[in-house]
């Protein structure tokens, strides 16, 4: 099969190329996937695309009219592609429903301890060879009340490792997980609750239409004084400019993020030398009681080595089958609904 690789990084080329060996032909290009970049794909049979890509309805259209047959997703989420679009087109589209769910679970441990143990001020002190320890109290993470909003397969490995820390874990999930509660002695509660008993909050649900936004003023006004806030899951389900108002505030002390709501002009590009104009991620940026990164949790060796494989193997399905394990089926009907009318 023929696949053009949109979005392609030095960090995941490595791992494509041999997950593929020779049974597809890769081609490889650094632009995302967007309105004017779509007409690259001409000649192919597949796109495999990242989460920096934009698969719009108009997006899928041109990509339908190049004869492209599969989307492969190289992530978890899809809200980045038009499903009912693609599907309405005859497009199959599959992504990759987990891999590694430790490396992004111990990431979200790492901005913790980094945030509450102040790790970042504690560098910059001693590069000026300052070694006062006045400014640098933090606090025990043993005994705390840890929220997790999502309790799927990335937050349920955060769990695991909070309990072995002796915290008290409090979930907000549609699902309970029952082996979690026996294996942790987590307690299932509604997101109010979570947010008043909680003195650190992990979110770690996917971002759907129930999700855009879960995290707004209403609900940061719920939250105990002085809470630690964890975001290794999707940007768009924070506000952010809510999210800086309740830091002003003092409701949140300290906030650690890999995702921003506006991450796809930023992220994974190079911009040495030049000005972010976006100010509200410079905003954010420059708060010492905040510790944001570039989308980088999920990036383990054993992640790549697991989103790699499973993407060429949706390729061999596909080429095989006609059909593969993974692929994303949304109600038909729906579909009629909103392209057939």
């Amino acid at each position: 099969m023929k696949v053009l690789v949109y979005s392609i990084h030095g960090f995941d080329k490595t791992f494509l190329e041999h997950a593929a060996g020779d049974k597809h032909e890769l081609i490889f290009t650094e632009v995302s996937l967007n309105a004017e970049t779509a007409y690259l794909a001409k000649g192919c049979d597949a796109v495999a695309l990242f989460t920096s890509d934009h698969a719009s309805s108009d997006v899928v259209e041109t990509l339908h009219s190049n004869n492209i047959r599969f989307i492969a997703l190289r992530s978890v989420g899809y809200e980045h592609i038009d499903i009912l679009k693609a599907q309405s087109l005859r497009i199959k589209v599959a992504n990759v429903p987990s891999y590694s769910p430790y490396a992004i679970a111990e990431y979200t441990v790492a901005l913790l301890l980094s945030l509450v143990r102040k790790m970042n001020e504690t560098q910059q002190l001693m590069n000026n060879n300052n070694f006062l320890l006045d400014t640098l109290v933090g606090f025990d993470l043993h005994g705390k009340t840890i929220g997790i909003v999502g309790t799927g397969k990335i937050g349920s490995a955060f769990v695991k490792i909070m309990n072995g820390f002796g915290c008290k874990l409090i979930g907000c999930d549609i699902n309970e997980n029952l082996q979690l509660i026996k294996d942790t002695g987590i307690r299932y509660t509604n997101l109010k609750e979570l947010c008043q008993q909680s003195d650190v909050i992990s979110v770690n649900c996917p971002l759907n239409s129930s999700t855009k936004y879960m995290f707004n003023k209403s609900v940061f006004s719920q939250m105990k004084r002085g809470v630690v806030f964890l975001n290794t899951a999707r940007g768009g389900i924070v506000n952010t400019v809510d999210l800086l108002d309740a830091l002003d505030d003092g409701i949140i002390k300290y906030a650690g993020l890999d995702v921003y709501e506006n991450e796809k002009s930023i992220f994974f590009h190079d911009f040495t030398g030049k000005q972010i104009e976006d100010e509200l991620f410079r905003n954010l940026r420059s708060r010492s009681n905040v510790l944001i990164t570039g989308h980088q949790a999920f990036l383990t060796t054993e992640a790549l080595e697991g989103i790699a494989r499973t993407t060429i193997s949706n390729l061999d399905e596909w080429e095989n089958y006609g059909t593969c394990k993974n692929e994303i089926k949304i109600n038909f009907t729906f579909i009629k609904q909103n392209y057939e009318k």
